[in-house]
């Protein structure tokens, strides 16, 4: 039986708190130097600059050198993404990795960032959602701020996909970069609203269409995987972009419904950047003229987890992105997994 100090100490665990809400308070982005461009291309596969352009957007992308890893571009942008902020390693409490080309299966590529950033004190994990990696890993940061029991929450989007691409498979090969992204979440103060809500939604009988087969428990590493090329990424480019057509506007469209917004009243849309059509075909959808669409697909290509913080920098670059602008971040990815998110820009 609880004695009375004991129950007074209960009570007052179990009090109602004040309710926080989240807010990106600094961005920061990191591509490797060594670019691979349409050009490069055409003489590696049968393949055209006209023919990648007009049917995804990209002119080039950038790649890592061998010996690079995924922590470390994350670890750049991190870096990044602190020095703007004007804080110390040290500070962040959790880091969460969106990524589906870690270091290694294990550790979690965040240990190894934690490490390599000086993050003493730190805890994290990895998520793994292809390219929606980002938004899932936003909310997850954004829960941990509001719950009140973190204040500085480290969100990377991270990939190497170069590591796992087929540079034969015209149809992969053409549509991947590498590069990484990062945001700090931190409480709101005073008037700011920061994130506002979101949508999720995963539908697992995609899974076919859009994978890397070999390396997992189902079909380890063997002579025989490798022979089949099961451990690189393999695409139904058809049913993804009909997929991603038609699921990136209809989660759009619900979080803005479910907020009383429209694109008018957007200050920016942010998209995963998969392909130039799949965006403008959602924009348009939601009633946004292209100037209101950040795009940077063109010099970077589809760097899964990393391409919505990379399009953050490219937004804040442009000057596009001011304080208490609406924006709105949208993803489809392998899975297939599927965000949305609505947030008030704080800074």
């Amino acid at each position: 039986m609880l004695d009375s100090d004991e129950v007074s100490i209960l009570s007052l665990t179990l009090k109602p708190q004040v309710q926080v809400r989240a807010k990106i308070s600094s961005v920061g982005a990191y591509v490797p130097p060594k670019l691979l461009t349409n050009a490069d291309l055409e003489k590696m596969v049968a393949t055209s600059d006209q023919w990648i352009m007009e049917r995804t957007g990209i002119h080039e992308r950038h790649i890592v050198e061998p010996g690079v890893a995924t922590s470390d571009l994350a670890v750049e942008a991190a870096r990044a993404c602190l020095a703007k902020r004007g804080i110390e390693p040290s500070e962040i409490e959790v880091i969460i990795v969106a990524t589906v080309t870690p270091d290694m299966f294990f550790p979690a590529t965040a240990c190894l960032v934690q490490d390599k950033l000086g993050a003493k004190g730190a805890w994290g994990f990895d998520l793994s959602a292809a390219c929606s990696g980002f938004p899932y890993a936003l909310q997850v940061g954004a829960k941990l701020v509001e719950s009140g029991v973190h204040k500085k929450v480290l969100v990377i989007g991270a990939d190497v996909m170069s590591s796992v691409i087929d540079y034969t498979d015209r149809t992969t090969c053409v549509i991947f970069g590498d590069g990484a992204g990062a945001v700090l979440l931190e409480p709101c103060e005073g008037e700011e609203i920061g994130l506002i809500d979101y949508f999720h939604e995963v539908d697992g009988s995609g899974a076919v269409a859009l994978n890397m087969p070999g390396g997992g428990s189902l079909h380890p590493a063997t002579a025989e995987t490798i022979a089949s090329k099961m451990h690189y990424v393999h695409q139904d480019g058809q049913a993804v972009y009909k997929f991603a057509v038609r699921k990136m506007a209809e989660a759009a469209d619900t979080v803005l419904t479910r907020n009383g917004v429209t694109g008018a009243d957007l200050g920016c849309f942010i998209p995963h950047q998969a392909n130039k059509r799949i965006i403008l075909s959602t924009a348009e959808r939601l009633g946004m003229p292209e100037s209101a669409v950040v795009i940077n697909i063109d010099r970077y290509g589809n760097t899964t987890a990393a391409t919505i913080p990379m399009a953050m920098q490219t937004a804040l670059d442009d000057g596009r992105l001011k304080k208490g602008d609406l924006v709105l971040l949208a993803s489809v990815g392998a899975g297939f997994t599927v965000g949305a998110t609505l947030l008030q820009w704080e800074f």
